[in-house]
């Protein structure tokens, strides 16, 4: 028996990633220099000692399977338990897709009851943060909830963008909207459940009979059990935690890593963030190149200059060239006397010499591959 079972929904397509996510789910996407964004949330079940753990992947799950492999980096390699990346197919057939975060935990019951666990972690794996889930649990028991939903508080004017909840005093949850255009709270949802295993699993069959339902959490589940009067409570939450769901937001969150309040986050010595790493030489910085406020990962060689960036292993960045408030990908290459600034340059990409690729600070960072590059640069070889 497992007191509680976790379950990672990692299947977001990630659209307004753009060509970040053209050929891969969202939480597969790099991010901090060596990490992807999904091994936030699989440190955070390491750290707080969720040692069995569903991943239920759909779109495009190739590249995060393999980055997941056996689960070694996270301590879940284990023979009884530990990680199990889950069919992204549902239905007899086998060709159905989930058709929605609730159906996606309905579709894998039985993986769930295998462990016969009290209570059930739900989570996503597209947001940069550091949680305790076992404080959050802690909570759950000690209020006897049917559900507990962590929440944080966000600014008035995005609140609509989220499930905003209202609660008493003692954290009891009596209303609940889902993207609402007036919200009446800012406190937000996470995204984060923790379900007293029997209850949800009675919802999610009823659920499943619903013609009419969406089978989301948001939308149905969490709805239909306030409606229900079920014991719903909030566990409210107060460090970083990023949506990195847009081009900015995952440009703002490399960012705060460079930033002395936020960029602890990658620094925590009793709270790590774990990874697949890989056998690397120290980076080489030149004597006539300079590095300011960036997080340079092994195997670079940088001849240029580097401010307030990102850049991944094995990152090339040759003489004359500067690189400002960007983001590089592995094994990207930076031509000489090239000036990029407020840039993500993916895996793989050469950026000829003499190239000029910027975005003032009211634009939306740009994205360059091999193939947008190659429609934009001029025969000359520069780019704007």
């Amino acid at each position: 028996m497992k007191e509680c079972v976790g379950m990672l929904l990692a299947g977001g397509e990630g659209k307004r990633l753009g060509a970040l996510t053209h050929n891969g789910a969202k939480p597969a996407v790099p991010f901090g220099g060596k990490y992807r964004i999904i091994d936030f949330t699989l440190s955070n079940c390491t750290n707080s000692g969720i040692q069995t753990l569903g991943v239920l992947t759909q779109y495009s799950p190739l590249e995060l399977n393999k980055h997941i492999g056996n689960g070694k980096p996270w301590d879940m390699n284990r023979q009884y338990g530990g990680v199990t990346v889950l069919s992204p197919y549902t239905g007899k057939t086998g060709g159905d897709w989930y058709s929605g975060t609730a159906d996606a935990i309905y579709q894998n019951i039985h993986f769930i009851d295998q462990y016969d666990p009290d209570y059930v972690l739900v989570i996503s794996g597209d947001h940069i943060y550091q949680m305790d889930y076992e404080k959050m649990l802690e909570q759950h028991k000690e209020t006897e909830a049917d559900a507990t939903v962590s929440v944080i508080e966000v600014p008035w004017k995005e609140a609509s963008r989220f499930g905003v909840l209202s609660v008493s005093e003692n954290h009891r949850i009596y209303e609940f909207e889902e993207k609402p255009a007036n919200p009446q709270s800012n406190l937000a949802s996470m995204g984060i459940y923790i379900f007293t295993w029997d209850k949800l699993k009675a919802y999610l069959l009823e659920d499943a009979n619903n013609k009419a339902s969406s089978h989301d959490f948001g939308k149905d589940i969490i709805p239909s059990m306030l409606q229900t009067n079920c014991r719903m409570f909030a566990y409210r939450f107060s460090g970083y935690w990023k949506d990195v769901g847009t081009l900015q937001s995952y440009w703002e969150a490399n960012m705060d890593i460079l930033q002395e309040k936020t960029g602890s986050i990658l620094n925590d010595e009793n709270w790590r963030i774990y990874t697949n790493d890989s056998n690397l030489p120290p980076q080489y910085v030149s004597q006539h190149a300079t590095v300011t406020n960036s997080l340079v990962n092994s195997g670079c060689f940088i001849y240029g200059n580097v401010e307030n960036s990102v850049l991944f292993k094995n990152v090339r960045i040759e003489k004359g060239s500067t690189v400002r408030q960007s983001i590089i990908h592995s094994e990207a290459s930076i031509a000489a006397n090239c000036i990029l600034d407020r840039v993500i340059v993916m895996e793989n990409t050469v950026i000829p010499e003499g190239t000029i690729l910027q975005r003032s600070e009211d634009e939306e960072p740009l994205v360059i591959n091999e193939d947008i590059l190659g429609a934009m640069l001029t025969p000359a070889g520069g780019g704007k």
